[in-house]
């Protein structure tokens, strides 16, 4: 079984439910099935073959979706691409992934032509309308390559290849904290089930309408508000760009039932002005991952909303989800949760050795969910897979009932005078802080220390002072883990997806110093 004939399966027995609803558009499985066999024949009549690489620089809009499984299933590896990454990072992931074929917006094709010369091996560009009408390029070469997404949607094949488990069927190019992104080949088999895992693990079923306001080419979103409600024969509502306004708004409009976010979209939900008790009343389950859900968040916005967060932990190596907190027989806020069906995480020390409760060391990942490796990249494949086991790079424990948690990323620990200081308990104690609306912490170097404690804080009102934050430290930290120094800033840089960039922070004081 693959996400292709599971799909297909649903879109027969079930032809008139609704698969998904975009703006003013409602789309039943059965009509989404047939502009996914239609996208697929188009590939085919451009010559793609089983294996070749097919990029989507797109968004939220139900061109990914056609898009994504169109291209599963003529055969083609997906390699989906934030579409406002800087042409360098964009020109890597193209160039470094082989792709034969790019479907994007229509807007993007001025940055195709900036970038044409150095991306030989692309034959196609295939551009989606986006209300506007699409133009030609001046450039006689590039238009010869142009296709339009509503011609190809005209095709009438019918023949595809067969799929098999082991087959490469997407590559996710991780955030490229450290070095260059690496590019995380997943198999149909990973894909699938790690959909079908998460979505009996949360119980979603044909009532479910789950909100995609998470970006479509990110994992998180690709598997928990996109293929994970496919399985079962849920909705998704998809939600072109995220903004408090934009989602309070739909769930109300929808009564959608299932939300999923990073901590700083549920920040962003929870500060915002216009948003009363009521604004969740349809949701039945929040989903917290990509990062660490301050407690102190989890339990404001749970008491505000009167609604339960449930967080859980994944990776794009792990297709990503490998735990979650069961809503069915409780959940311990801060936890990311237990393993889900079909999926083992260990604590295990520099050895490889499993560590007992309550004892911190790398979390790793086994399970059918766990990629093949990184492509074009053996080393890098052979350092993170060992003896079928995942390294995530991450520091957690476990307790005594087999919940697992994120202590910190292992790059990102701080030794200060031979202490280890993870900054995830530095940020919990900040955002108790009445006065704090988001936190983070780095480590700096220290000539006496090695390292010691910076931490970056945005502020809910001007009255909050340094020497505010510091006693507020000082009452709930040991000495060596308190800041050393507090900068106050208007916002804190992230990524597409919300994720904090602690490396952006670290460049911004290398510049200064």
């Amino acid at each position: 079984m693959n996400l292709v004939s599971k799909l297909g399966e649903t879109a027969k027995s079930k032809p008139d439910r609704t698969a998904y609803i975009f703006g003013e558009q409602t789309e039943s499985y059965g009509g989404l099935q047939q502009k996914i066999d239609r996208f697929a024949g188009g590939l085919h009549e451009l010559g793609v073959e089983k294996g070749d690489h097919v990029a989507l620089l797109l968004g939220n809009t139900p061109h990914f979706l056609i898009s994504f499984y169109g291209a599963l299933k003529a055969g083609a590896v997906v390699i989906p691409i934030n579409p406002t990454y800087t042409p360098t990072e964009i020109g890597y992931m193209l160039t470094n992934g082989d792709a034969k074929v790019i479907v994007a917006a229509g807007q993007l094709l001025p940055l195709y032509e900036k970038m044409h010369e150095s991306l030989p091996k692309v034959e196609h560009v295939v551009l989606c309308e986006t209300g506007e009408p699409l133009k030609e390029s001046e450039n006689i070469e590039i238009n010869m390559k142009l296709k339009s997404f509503s011609k190809m949607m005209r095709s009438s094949v019918q023949s595809f290849p067969e799929l098999k488990e082991e087959d490469t069927a997407a590559i996710l190019y991780t955030s490229g904290t450290t070095g260059k992104p690496k590019g995380a080949m997943l198999t149909h088999q990973n894909l699938f089930s790690n959909a079908n895992d998460t979505a009996q693990y949360l119980t979603m079923n044909e009532a479910d309408l789950v909100v995609a306001a998470l970006p479509m080419f990110h994992v998180f979103c690709l598997t928990v508000c996109m293929n994970a409600p496919l399985m079962n024969g849920a909705a998704i509502l998809i939600v072109p760009k995220f903004s408090p306004a934009a989602v309070f708004k739909l769930v109300k409009k929808y009564k959608a039932t299932i939300f999923s976010g990073v901590p700083t979209m549920y920040n962003y939900l929870y500060q915002y002005d216009e948003a009363d008790a009521t604004g969740f009343d349809s949701i039945r389950i929040c989903i917290s991952g990509g990062a660490a859900m301050p407690v102190a968040l989890l339990k404001s916005f749970e008491d505000k909303f009167d609604v339960l967060v449930l967080e859980g932990y994944g990776l794009s190596e792990a297709s990503p989800v490998s735990c979650f907190n069961p809503f069915s027989t409780g959940r311990k806020p801060g936890s990311i949760g237990t393993n889900i069906l079909n999926v083992k995480n260990k604590v295990v020390d520099e050895l490889g050795e499993e560590l007992p409760p309550g004892q911190v060391g790398e979390l790793i990942v086994k399970g059918p969910n766990v990629m093949k490796g990184y492509y074009k990249m053996p080393e890098e494949t052979a350092h993170t897979l060992k003896d079928g086991w995942l390294y995530t790079g991450d520091l957690a424990r476990r307790d005594e009932d087999g919940y697992f948690y994120i202590v910190d990323r292992k790059k990102d620990m701080i030794i200060v005078g031979g202490y280890n200081v993870y900054p995830r308990e530095i940020e919990e104690v900040l955002y108790r802080h009445p006065e704090v609306a988001e936190a983070v912490v780095i480590g700096v170097p220290d000539p006496t220390k090695g390292e010691a404690v910076q931490c970056y804080v945005v502020p809910k009102t001007k009255t909050l002072t340094e020497d505010d934050v510091s006693s507020h430290c000082k009452k709930h930290l040991a000495k060596y883990k308190r800041p050393s120094a507090i900068v106050f800033l208007e916002e804190i840089p992230k990524n597409s997806t919300g994720k904090i960039l602690r490396r952006a922070l670290k460049d911004m004081l290398s510049k200064q110093s």
